[in-house]
């Protein structure tokens, strides 16, 4: 690094998922006063995954600390897709749950369209990670709904560190429908101008240098380097591959990684989509880990306090 080159802005998600969830507090309050309960959120938990197992504990945890319902259902790797449905029609049908997590993956026995099949049989309501048809038509058609997760939270933490949308340039990297779909739709209606780019992009690292801010969210560790950046640009970095090969460690890092000490302890480190050297270019930069991550469960969090809020305000309408 030359002395003329300056180290990106790092954007901390812990810091902005903590004020997320101590926005929540008074809302949370304010519900159970008036309906003599908390919000809840049911959660169904398939299979053997020890990453399930991890995130679902902590969501557990994290709804506990809130005074948050957290209501887990589980299953064994050999139940079948028709016990799951059930227990998701369960949820859609009761009174004390306001928020379904179905969580992914499910079991592979279950067959190649079960999670298509669960997702679409959550009421849209309850669809606190904002997968369902009807929700993705609400976002598009900015009606009241629930947004996914991650792109939400990314959203919120521009607005937490005053970094300017509205006009601004914005490249997402990757079309998928959790990510880069509600992403690009959610700038849009920030009124930034959005350009989508994925695997068929032609110059890619050129559409990409354009943007002002710049989400990468495709799953190839490192893909993005300093020639698809803008200098000053904001960068979001929603990849986490867990990568286990030390020589790959060494090529993104250095030999003088702590990484390399993770790797050693843990076999395995997290890598984001990001290359490290960009963090000399930019302008602000989402480290991985602790980057988007952490905003994740906090805005499960505030999805299901949003839609406990909408559920009472439509049922408050209904009675009048």
């Amino acid at each position: 690094m030359t002395g003329e080159e300056t180290v990106a802005r790092r954007l901390d998600g812990k810091v902005v998922g903590a004020s997320i969830r101590e926005a929540l507090g008074p809302r949370i309050a304010a519900f159970s006063g008036a309906t003599g309960r908390p919000p809840g959120l049911g959660i169904v938990l398939a299979g053997n995954d020890g990453g399930s197992e991890i995130y679902v504990r902590n969501k557990v945890k994290a709804c506990d600390e809130l005074g948050m319902l957290a209501d887990l259902r589980r299953f064994s790797e050999t139940a079948s897709v028709d016990e799951v449905l059930d227990c998701v029609r369960r949820f859609n049908e009761a009174d004390e749950i306001d928020g379904i997590l179905v969580q992914s993956p499910l079991p592979s026995g279950m067959g190649r369209d079960a999670e298509r099949r669960v997702f679409g049989a959550i009421d849209p309501d309850k669809d606190v990670d904002g997968f369902h048809a009807v929700n993705v038509g609400r976002l598009v058609q900015r009606e009241p709904g629930l947004a996914p997760c991650t792109p939400s939270g990314i959203v919120e933490m521009l607005d937490q560190y005053e970094i300017p949308i509205e006009g601004r340039q914005a490249v997402v990297i990757g079309r998928s429908d959790i990510v880069g779909k509600p992403m690009a739709m959610l700038l849009l209606h920030r009124s930034a101008t959005v350009t989508i780019c994925h695997s068929r992009t032609v110059d890619l690292p050129e559409v990409a240098a354009v943007a002002d801010i710049l989400v990468a969210a495709i799953g190839r560790p490192g893909f993005v380097n300093r020639d698809f950046v803008k200098p000053g640009a904001t960068v979001i970095d929603v990849g986490t591959t867990y990568v286990s090969d030390r020589d790959k460690v060494v090529a993104l890092f250095g030999a003088d990684s702590p990484r390399l000490e993770v790797l050693e302890r843990r076999g395995r480190t997290v890598v984001g989509d990001v290359h490290p050297e960009v963090e000399e270019i930019a302008g602000a930069l989402t480290p991985v880990p602790g980057g988007v991550g952490p905003l994740t469960i906090s805005m499960l969090l505030s999805n299901t306090v949003r839609a406990a809020e909408l559920r009472r305000a439509r049922s408050d309408v209904g009675e009048r």
